[in-house]
């Protein structure tokens, strides 16, 4: 299908990722300015993240009844009504509660986009379109991170611009003349089998989740507990995330020529020895901050990716699908369960700085344990040339794949190897 054919889905997700980026830092800002401990603040943000967890088991009868432009127009109506609900009541529980059913929504949403993208896309073609979706996705989160500074502390000033965002992106979708897209059959391979075979892609995913979720939920109070202005907090945020656009595919092409359990040792190495440089720069310059956060970025959100095409590489085509669910499941429980753990991080005397201890000791044990198990996972490595492509992927959205509706029928199985007949 022709690149401009997807124009007005990549609109829709531009607006709904300025949205979502927004809100996200946002929330922990506005707690964490409120005097609120940062182990509420964590359990708050990590509400969402289960959210999306639940979301995987009950979005995708709702696509399959109603096809994927009534559900996306579904689901973003009912996120901006729950986002709208934060200005309601400003309690951590019902914040916390909305959270939750956000995630639930969120999650249909990118799995209304991603299976819509695999499914009208050639496979040779299949790399450049997602890479292009992953750069509308981040510069859209750049973009919301920016737009703390129009409203500034506002409460509902803020709320009103995410509702306005979410409800630009029905648009351009809903009115779109694109067909709905098919969905074949899919083999069936046990969560076991896959752990087994690639340890270190499981994990990987697991510790991008530990990571990434702790940094995108607890990051803002982090810069509000140091002394950020808002104008200071947005650009860390923004800078950070755009760190993690900029390398990822510099990496990625080094990961299509070398091994990618040696890359992702590396990787995380890098990324530990940075969280280490976070600490050190308490006594330096703003400026100094954020050139260290853009590496960290760079390094800490491409692991997930990597990782991803690690698995890919062991198994056979027909596997991607439920291998690609186990990878995001894991990454979802590192998402729900990061923020707690870096909070209390923060909590247990280690102040504001707490945060970077934490994604240090879980990048360096990381890549202890992707060095251990490189020579014992049950594969036989093949040429460079042979891998599995590298694919820019962004580390939320990617739940999609988990909740796709073609999947449906395995995750509520559960387990089994028995081919679909």
């Amino acid at each position: 299908m022709p690149l401009v054919n997807f124009f007005a889905l990549f609109v829709s997700v531009f607006f709904l990722m300025t949205g979502i980026g927004l809100l996200g830092t946002y929330l922990p800002f506005s707690m964490s300015s409120d005097g609120i401990e940062p182990s509420i603040i964590g359990g708050v943000t990590s509400a969402y993240y289960f959210g999306m967890f639940v979301g995987a088991f009950t979005s995708t009868a709702i696509i399959r009844q109603v096809g994927h432009i009534r559900a996306f127009a579904a689901f973003a109506a009912l996120t901006t009504a729950i986002v709208m609900g934060h200005a309601l009541y400003g309690a951590p529980f019902f914040w916390g509660v909305l959270r939750f059913l956000c995630g639930i929504a969120a999650i249909g949403l990118f799995t209304v986009v991603e299976s819509w993208l695999n499914e009208m896309t050639e496979p040779n073609r299949r790399g450049r379109i997602m890479s292009i979706y992953m750069i509308i996705s981040y510069l859209g989160m750049v973009a919301g991170q920016l737009m703390l500074n129009l409203a500034g502390t506002k409460e509902m000033g803020i709320f009103l611009i995410v509702g306005l965002m979410l409800s630009l992106c029905i648009v351009p979708l809903s009115t779109t003349r694109s067909v709905h897209p098919q969905i074949p059959g899919l083999k069936k391979i046990s969560i076991y089998k896959i752990i087994k075979k690639s340890p270190i892609g499981v994990f990987g995913c697991l510790t991008a989740g530990l990571v990434n979720g702790a940094f995108y939920s607890i990051g803002p109070v982090f810069c509000h507990n140091i002394g950020l202005s808002v104008s200071q907090l947005s650009l860390v945020m923004g800078i950070t995330i755009s760190g993690g656009l900029a390398l990822q595919r510099p990496i990625g092409l080094i990961s299509d020529r070398f091994d990618r359990a040696y890359v992702l040792v590396v990787v995380s190495a890098v990324a530990s020895s940075l969280s280490v440089a976070v600490i050190s720069m308490a006594e330096l310059s703003f400026s100094h901050l954020v050139s260290v956060m853009a590496f960290f970025g760079g390094f800490s959100f491409v692991l997930y990716p990597v990782s991803v095409a690690r698995a890919h590489d062991l198994f056979d085509t027909e596997d991607i699908i439920p291998v690609s669910s186990t990878l995001l499941l894991s990454y979802a429980v590192g998402a729900t369960v990061g923020p707690v753990i870096g909070s209390l991080a923060m909590k247990l005397g280690y102040g504001p700085y707490g945060l970077f201890i934490y994604c240090a000791v879980v990048q360096i044990c990381f890549a202890a344990t992707a060095f251990y198990l490189r020579n014992r996972e049950l594969v036989t490595v093949v040429a460079a040339e042979e891998n599995a492509p590298f694919v820019i992927m962004k580390d939320t959205s990617a739940y999609a794949v988990y909740i796709d509706p073609r999947t449906d029928e395995d995750l509520q199985n559960g387990s089994g190897d028995r081919d679909r007949e």
